[in-house]
């Protein structure tokens, strides 16, 4: 008996270079004190007022099976805040709530691809994409951006790699670069994807994460609202991430279809954790920059460190709770520093090369430590590549 393409395909094979985390998580469980800058999880946990609405709903006796589309409450909340943020009309029957924005990517892609099908995604690329747009059955292509144009998509990038292709992966604020896509781009992007047909999927968790320039959803731009589907979640924007609680908002269509998909395959989120997301959407932006506010001011703390040496570079940093750094003067690719860091520094950041290899030469720092750790952190690092730098020229 074998087991089918699509579940054995699902990754690309070989090292998608993630020993580093691995590594450092093993060394931790064997009692080494490691200094995790790796994934996005936050250092703070979700806000106790949040817990205790869903503390309350549970209670109350939302425990049961909760309406497979999402409450309600939880639907019109969504569609309110994507209206007030976008200026488009946006209501309940746009909105799917999905087990957190990972199932949204799924059932998106598996909404507008299939087998035969190609969907684009961009290099540099969470480390999910390709594995998400293959388990609809497509192929996966991807396009490269370059730290030259500070990873914003060229469109003629895009129509070069749109020959069969149904579908484009966007994600801004970006991980793991930290770009926030310019209106220029996002709008070089609508044309491509009008003149090829193109759906365009926009991942846009970290949209309550922008510290230079502003979040555009490419849902406002002319006659994009109907090709466009926009992944969302708490995790990011909330802390909670364990909560599993994320949506789909897109047109009417596309979303009736995506119910049935629901109702086969997640049958739904709990009514709890729902109540809870309501609750936590409906506290404003004054929560949500409580909990922003962290990665802004780590944010800063790096732009100030990294400004007074110049062996590492910093991708700007426009948005998401990264930095994206520059080590190629240090001769190493950036799982060779990763390693090297871990080693010697006990320092545990993800190589470049986990998101892609147009991001080759970086490395990804999380700012996800007390502020005191995270510059210590930092400036080890920047002691580490001019030493490495040193010995390159050194040897040449």
């Amino acid at each position: 008996m074998k087991l089918s393409h699509c579940i054995t395909h699902l990754t690309g094979g070989g090292s998608d270079g993630w020993d580093v985390f691995y590594r450092a998580r093993q060394m931790i469980s064997d009692g080494y004190a490691v200094t995790e800058l790796t994934i996005g999880e936050h250092d703070i946990r979700t806000d106790p007022s949040i817990l205790e609405a869903m503390d309350l709903s549970a209670r109350q006796g939302h425990t049961g099976y909760a309406m497979v589309p999402g409450t309600d409450l939880l639907r019109d909340t969504v569609a309110a805040r994507l209206q007030a943020r976008t200026g488009v009309p946006t209501t309940r029957n746009n909105v799917l709530i999905t087990p957190g924005g990972q199932s949204a990517l799924f059932a998106a892609h598996v909404a507008v691809c299939g087998p035969g099908n190609v969907g684009l995604y961009l290099d540099p690329y969470y480390a999910t994409y390709p594995g998400t747009i293959r388990a609809s059955g497509a192929t996966a292509r991807v396009i490269q951006t370059t730290a030259e144009d500070a990873f914003q998509p060229r469109p003629e990038q895009i129509e070069a790699a749109a020959g069969g292709a149904v579908s484009l992966l966007i994600n801004t604020p970006n991980n793991p670069t930290g770009a926030v896509y310019s209106r220029p781009t996002l709008e070089g992007v609508a044309e491509i994807c009008q003149k090829r047909d193109l759906w365009l999927i926009s991942d846009e968790v970290y949209d309550t994460q922008v510290w230079d320039g502003e979040h555009i959803s490419p849902r406002i731009l002319p006659d994009m609202k109907e090709r466009t589907l926009v992944v969302g979640s708490m995790s990011k924007s909330h802390a909670m991430t364990g909560s599993r609680c994320g949506w789909i908002v897109g047109p009417e269509e596309v979303i009736s279809h995506l119910i049935n998909l629901a109702t086969h395959t997640t049958y739904g989120v709990p009514g709890f954790i729902q109540d809870a997301a309501s609750f936590a959407l409906n506290a404003g932006t004054s929560l949500e920059d409580k909990i922003s506010e962290p990665f802004r001011r780590r944010r800063a703390l790096a732009v100030s460190i990294l400004s007074n040496q110049n062996t590492v570079g910093l991708v700007p940093a426009q948005g998401a709770m990264y930095v994206m750094l520059d080590i190629r003067a240090t001769g190493l690719s950036g799982e060779e520093f990763a390693n090297t860091l871990l080693d010697t520094q006990s320092i545990a950041v993800m190589p470049g090369e986990s998101f892609g290899a147009a991001a080759a030469g970086h490395i990804r720092v999380a700012m996800t430590i007390d502020d005191e750790r995270f510059e210590s952190a930092l400036n080890k690092i920047c002691e580490l590549a001019k030493e490495l730098a040193q010995n390159t020229v050194a040897r040449v």
